[in-house]
């Protein structure tokens, strides 16, 4: 695979990269969307089981339904393009990953630089402390699960209908408007507000690098369109920067 000299000197001298990962990153470890036909599970949509008014209705049929993905998910391993992202906050000095994954594998993989704007199905929330805490067992011991003062534990996930963090969030429009280079891999580009990112990249003087199997919203804004399988094309991205 040849990629033009412009973009490979631009991420070789490059002092200050975002990068912004979706879907098509986790699907390459075999991690499905969990929506359309992906999201079925005893006849229900995600769209019926994640959300808030469905955890107050019946908690323990939503974290039935967490639990049957985090094991899904915890078979998944992360693939090149997670490795090749993970090398590349040890590469720039000023690097930030925002992704809207939430399966961890970027985590995994060795990322500690990032927002996880969507949060991680391995994070619970107890709803009277709102204190966070990872809890990784699998499958899960009781169903649903509660916190030590007794109240429901929830997913630490953002549901339908709810704002992202405002922690997350400062801290991702902060990044995007004072990079050099903002690199999508695997987004749509239609979910928002992490759609409006591009566009903030790019009227704030970055170069926008957009890598994706087929053409979304960022194709048109983009410097740079690599289309393709990201497991394949950052590995060879990657050497041919470092080489």
């Amino acid at each position: 695979m040849e990629f033009r000299e412009d973009l490979i000197d631009l991420l070789r001298v490059a002092g200050s990269v975002v990068v912004v990962t979706g879907s098509g990153v986790s699907a390459e470890s075999g991690v499905p969307t969990f929506r359309g036909g992906d999201g079925l599970w005893r006849r229900y949509r995600a769209e019926d089981l994640a959300t808030p008014q469905a955890f107050s209705s019946d908690p323990a049929l939503v974290w039935e339904w967490y639990d049957w993905r985090r094991g899904i998910v915890a078979k998944a391993k992360p693939n090149p393009a997670h490795e090749v992202i993970a090398d590349m906050e040890r590469y720039y000095p000023d690097f930030l990953l925002v992704t809207q994954n939430v399966d961890g594998l970027h985590r995994k993989a060795g990322n500690e630089r990032m927002v996880e704007i969507h949060g991680n199905i391995w994070r619970v929330r107890c709803v009277a402390e709102l204190d966070e805490r990872f809890l990784y067992d699998n499958p899960l011991e009781v169903i649903p699960p509660k916190c030590e003062c007794g109240s429901l534990l929830r997913p630490a996930v953002v549901w339908f209908g709810e704002s992202l963090p405002f922690e997350g969030l400062t801290t991702a429009s902060e990044g995007i408007q004072n990079c050099e280079v903002f690199l999508t891999v695997g987004t749509s580009g239609v979910v928002y507000p992490v759609a409006s990112f591009p566009m903030l990249a790019k009227s704030s003087g970055a170069s926008v690098v957009d890598i994706n199997k087929d053409a979304t919203p960022i194709t048109s804004i983009a410097d740079h369109t690599l289309m393709g399988k990201a497991g394949e094309i950052l590995p060879e991205l990657w050497r041919a920067i470092k080489g």
